[in-house]
């Protein structure tokens, strides 16, 4: 189905730790607008999509989502790598400790832990992709708002990376959406 190569989609070589914008960046791992409820939402759409080209779009940028959970959760390993129990305790992220350790746990920036319940799978095609559309905007104004949160130009080099991703897949959902309008609506009911 796909193949997994051992390295992130983009770079993530962040050199100074911030315990504050770990805090934020966790949301895009297991927040509402985050890339793990985005993979889940396309892999689990894609089985009633009524062509194979949008059923292979959602595919493909559900398992694209996949990989920039990694890269958040590289940005956040990196930037909570060097830090003391005190100083996560100092930081907000104490309850995290207490209950993950230094693991890496999907929830938002308020520590709320990842649920599904913001995913939208109605089993229509044209709602589901313009559910796809707007979850893809939700992602890009949160990139913008955690961009507007720090002046470390290697975090932001990454979430400028992130945002022309969320572009990109906004126009290929609009694409898909053609895809499905122009499919023979003889053949589906929507």
């Amino acid at each position: 189905m796909w193949i997994y190569q051992k390295t992130l989609q983009h770079p993530v070589n962040i050199k100074n730790g911030d315990l504050g914008m770990a805090k934020y960046l966790i949301t895009q791992f297991g927040g509402p607008n985050g890339e793990l409820g985005a993979a889940l939402r396309y892999l689990s759409q894609r089985y009633t999509m009524p062509t194979g080209k949008s059923r292979a779009l959602l595919t493909d940028i559900g398992t694209e989502e996949l990989a920039h959970v990694e890269i958040i959760s590289t940005m956040v390993y990196q930037l909570t790598a060097d830090a003391t129990p005190a100083e996560l305790r100092a930081a907000g992220l104490g309850s995290s400790y207490a209950q993950n350790g230094f693991g890496i746990y999907p929830s938002d920036s308020n520590g709320v832990p990842f649920s599904t319940a913001p995913i939208a799978v109605m089993g229509n095609p044209v709602t589901d992709l313009h559910e796809d559309m707007a979850a893809e905007q939700k992602a890009l104004a949160t990139y913008y708002h955690l961009i507007n949160l720090t002046d470390d130009v290697d975090i932001i080099n990454v979430l400028r990376f992130l945002v022309e991703r969320e572009i990109v897949h906004y126009q290929r959902f609009g694409e898909a959406l053609m895809d499905v309008y122009d499919f023979d609506e003889s053949k589906h009911v929507f």
